[in-house]
């Protein structure tokens, strides 16, 4: 059974019952998104110059457990359907939305679902400002970087990783399990508190293909579509098998000749494709997966990258689909409950919301949902603490010292956003 608490609004009868009146209307371009955050309990979610910023709290729920998806779907439901809606926008995002952050695995740690007072959105050039019961803008403060930042082993110190790899080699090459994603984590402290407006803009500029995101600390920016939901129209983008970047043009190409040549990083790939294509199937009345994957190219690395795309044929929420589909081969492995177990066993770490899916959420059950990589968690009790996580697909032909050297690379992601 799953736990859940809920934080009401800040008076008044419950959440389903308060009958707020959350408006929508037509706003002039307001340029820089994330400049429009007043203060540092940022919600994000950006792609480019398009998506949401958003302050305030106008509810909260706090889940966990096996039935945290379905939970967070309830509730989400009951809440809107108590709210009077004027949404004089009317897209993918406009009216009520819910900025949500999962857990990786069904354990002790909870995952949140924010709505904000006040959101700011846009999309394909038209944007707009959602707010609850005509909430007040705060006085901005001010972004301050953090200061003289220490890092230091975390649970899954670099010696554990490499065994942990060799260890889920043996269990791969002895038949017990076809592929498993290990993660390691890596602490970093502050003279002075984080705050996630800082580590915004650098994601937002260095990555501005990956989806950059902020929910209730969980700061990143993924690469990874879980599932993008409008209307019946479905994707999700499938990213695994990985290669450095070089400065030098033509070894640069050479990296991504040999990745899409690469046994080991097609088989990677093709599994977890296989995994989205199976989870997705009995929602669609089409889908799409392309035969082979292309590479795609970001600041730091690049990946095989599929879009498998469909038609939804029953009405889905995005929430609904991200429930179905994790945990993907992506990220977790196959077959899939070996492979958690496995991470369970080898890892001995809880990996919280990292590799879970992050996104949003509307009444109208659009919404998109990425997979928690290349991201950091600020510690809730002192802002001066963060967690950075990364992951490396493990499978036959995998070598540790290379797993190694590439999740030093992913995690570089987030030690650049600490000090652009």
């Amino acid at each position: 059974m799953s736990a859940s608490s809920i934080r009401k609004p800040s008076s008044g009868p419950p959440v389903a019952r308060t009958q707020a009146l959350v408006v929508s209307k037509p706003i002039p371009d307001p340029g820089d998104l994330l400049r429009q955050l007043p203060t540092s309990d940022a919600l994000c979610w950006m792609r480019g110059s398009d998506g949401f910023v958003a302050w305030g709290e106008y509810a909260r729920l706090h889940v966990r457990g096996p039935d945290r998806f379905r939970d967070a779907a309830r509730w989400w439901r009951e809440l809107t359907d108590g709210l009077q809606i004027d949404d004089q926008v009317g897209v993918p995002g406009s009216g009520p939305v819910a900025f949500a952050s999962f857990t990786f695995d069904d354990g002790p740690s909870e995952s949140v679902v924010i709505v904000p007072r006040v959101v700011i959105g846009r999309r394909d050039g038209a944007a707009w400002l959602t707010t609850y019961d005509a909430a007040e803008m705060p006085s901005p403060t001010p972004v301050e970087p953090p200061l003289n930042i220490r890092y230091s082993d975390g649970h899954v110190s670099s010696a554990h990783y490499e065994s942990a790899v060799t260890e889920a080699i043996a269990r791969i090459e002895g038949g017990e399990l076809e592929k498993v994603v290990l993660a390691r984590d890596l602490l970093a402290t502050a003279t002075s508190p984080v705050d996630a407006r800082a580590m915004l803009h650098p994601l937002s500029r260095v990555y501005p293909s990956c989806w950059t995101f902020a929910v209730d600390g969980l700061v990143g920016s993924t690469p990874e579509l879980l599932v993008r939901r409008t209307g019946d129209h479905i994707v999700s983008r499938v990213l695994a098998g990985t290669s450095s970047r070089s400065a030098d043009v033509v070894v640069d190409a050479q990296h991504a000749a040999e990745l899409l040549a690469s046994d080991k990083d097609r088989e990677e790939h093709e599994l977890a494709v296989r995994s989205v294509a199976e989870a997705l199937a009995p929602f669609c009345s089409d889908l799409v997966v392309p035969r082979a994957p292309e590479v795609v190219r970001l600041a730091n690395v690049q990946h095989l990258q599929t879009d498998v795309t469909g038609r939804l044929a029953n009405g889905e929420s995005a929430l609904d689909l991200a429930a179905a589909l994790h945990p993907t081969a992506a990220v977790c492995g196959t077959p899939t409950q070996r492979a958690r177990q496995t991470i369970r066993e080898l890892e001995a770490m809880d990996r919280g919301r990292y590799a879970g899916p992050v996104g949003w959420l509307d009444a109208r059950g659009d919404g998109a949902f990425g997979i928690a990589l290349r991201c950091a968690q600020i510690d809730a009790e002192d802002a001066r603490n963060l967690q950075m996580f990364a992951g490396c697909g493990i499978v036959r032909g995998s070598e540790p010292v290379a797993e190694l050297h590439e999740s030093q690379t992913k995690l570089l992601t987030m030690q650049q956003a600490l000090t652009p």
